[in-house]
């Protein structure tokens, strides 16, 4: 080819090179042949067939995502949400039994009381500080355990290695809400967990700008499950989703270092504070769940609450309103730094919640951690001036 001829169509891709990874949108999927088409459905789990179940680019996504969390197999799904949802779909019926820890997701709780209860499935909570004494509650019918360690509000850990063994000994199946730790804080898959969740818009992709959720897998037949389901019911992911996520990823190591760090010293800060009284974050030495996190798990992580030592509701809304740095919004894991709070009556709604008041969630993004200390400082000494 002289350099007046034009690049031939075929060999285009392979003139061209780049740093970020290529954005493959994609309804329709064209194949070489008819013979390649009416076979399809035979690569749904490692090909590609039809848009709903991913293009290069998710599977760039997937891909990446077993690999950090030591697993062979994932699929991406929406959202965190349709990943607990999409486990459930995938592997129970009529008539089993799920255990759930009172700590998880509330949408999965509400998940299993309004909808898989109306198709003849029992679901029942259980203590989240829970180990080996959750065989008590395992039943014949029982199918899954459903586990977020820590809580993400109240930061409960359980003790995932004597949950495992239960579970494996009688034959039940584990799930891991893991988005707290990231992979990077805790491999749950080479733990022994079953099945990993990743609420993958929060620490993965880091930005606070897309919806996504990952499940991870060593074992082949839960992966065919989970993409048959995926593909039934429509789970579909965006292709631009998963290159920002892709591209947040590149940069998760150094933003989980510092938000890690600044966390702790957030928690440190507010420890010693006279109007705090309590801080529940499982990192810090000192805190009720310390020792089974340091067991288990490593880094630390970007969320903490704590239990304000303030007068009424009222102050509490005057804490919110002197807040400069921290916004107030219900996610967590991006670069800026949330506040949140749930009320008591949002606990008292648990059975086995032991904090009983209301709670002050905060996720610590990449500020300056002593900036975000003098905010909180500065926040609760006007909340307490009457």
């Amino acid at each position: 080819m002289t350099p007046e001829d034009p690049i031939a169509p075929a060999d285009r891709n392979k003139a061209f090179r780049s740093l970020s990874p290529a954005v493959w949108r994609a309804s329709t999927v064209l194949f070489d042949n008819i013979a390649d088409f009416t076979t399809r459905k035979e690569r749904l789990f490692d090909g590609y067939t039809y848009g709903v179940t991913g293009t290069p680019t998710t599977r760039a996504l997937e891909e990446r995502v077993a690999e950090l969390e030591g697993a062979r197999y994932c699929v991406a799904v929406p959202s965190g949400q349709a990943a607990l949802c999409l486990v459930a779909l995938s592997l129970l019926s009529a008539g089993d039994h799920v255990l759930i820890a009172d700590s998880a997701y509330g949408p999965l709780r509400t998940f299993a009381r309004d909808y898989l209860q109306r198709f003849g499935i029992q679901h029942e909570t259980f203590d989240p500080h829970a180990g080996a004494e959750i065989q008590a509650l395992i039943r014949p019918q029982t199918k899954l355990i459903f586990m977020e360690s820590p809580g993400s509000i109240t930061m409960e850990m359980q003790d995932i290695p004597a949950v495992v063994k239960v579970a494996r000994q009688a034959g039940v199946r584990t799930v891991l809400d893991n988005s707290w730790a990231s992979p990077l804080g805790f491999q749950a898959v080479p733990a022994g967990v079953d099945i990993v969740v990743e609420a993958a818009s929060k620490l993965l992709s880091g930005h606070s700008d897309l919806l996504l959720g990952t499940i991870a897998t060593d074992d082949r037949g839960l992966y065919e499950s989970f993409r048959t389901a995926q593909s039934v019911v429509g789970q579909a992911v965006s292709a631009e989703d998963c290159f920002l996520a892709l591209r947040g990823m590149e940069t998760l190591e150094l933003r989980y270092a510092r938000q890690c760090a600044s966390a702790l010293a957030v928690a440190s800060a507010l420890a010693s504070h006279h109007a705090v009284r309590e801080v529940l974050y499982p990192p810090r030495p000192g805190d009720r769940g310390h020792a089974r996190w340091a067991s288990s798990f490593s880094g630390g992580g970007c969320v903490l609450s704590f239990v304000p030592a303030l007068p009424s509701e009222e102050a509490v809304h005057r804490f919110f309103a002197a807040l400069g740095m921290f916004q107030i919004g219900a996610s967590w894991g991006g670069v800026h730094s949330l506040a949140a709070y749930y009320p008591e009556a949002e606990q008292a709604k648990r059975s086995h919640c032991l904090v009983k008041t209301g709670i002050v969630r905060l996720s610590v993004g990449v500020e300056d951690a002593s900036r975000l200390i003098a905010d909180l400082e500065h926040a609760l000494r006007t909340a307490g001036n009457m």
